[in-house]
């Protein structure tokens, strides 16, 4: 059984940076493709941003794209979201999500493809 935890949310003004990270529970997380969604209140999971397994190819949401930095660390099962400059849309819960088809499909932006999601860490921005 995959388990995912999240850890980092909070509350941050506008402008400041934030630093999110997910613990996988897995014997073997190298074979896993990792992303961050985010999701708000009356609205469908976004994606934010992806690292293949290996962590050599990542993959940005355009409104994203020059705002964070995303890393896998894999001797400690562990992925980091780096966000910075952040703004009070960008409040939300961000979900940590992994997958084994994305290294065959190549399509690392949908959530539906993914099968194992942590609980969400609340993300609020204030202005």
């Amino acid at each position: 059984q995959v388990t995912l935890t999240e850890s980092g949310g909070g509350l941050v003004q506008a402008g400041e940076s934030l630093k999110l990270s997910c613990v996988v529970h897995d014997r073997i997380f190298t074979n896993l493709a990792m992303a961050w969604f985010r999701q708000s209140p009356g609205k469908e999971r976004e994606f934010v941003v992806a690292i293949s397994r290996d962590g050599d190819r990542t993959y940005f949401s355009d409104s994203w794209k020059d705002r964070i930095t995303i890393s896998r660390d894999n001797g400690k099962n562990t992925v980091d979201l780096q966000m910075n400059s952040l703004k009070p849309e960008d409040s939300a819960v961000y979900y940590c999500a992994a997958g084994r088809t994305q290294y065959y499909t190549g399509r690392y932006n949908v959530a539906r493809d993914y099968a194992y999601w942590g609980q969400g860490t609340q993300v609020t921005v204030s202005s």
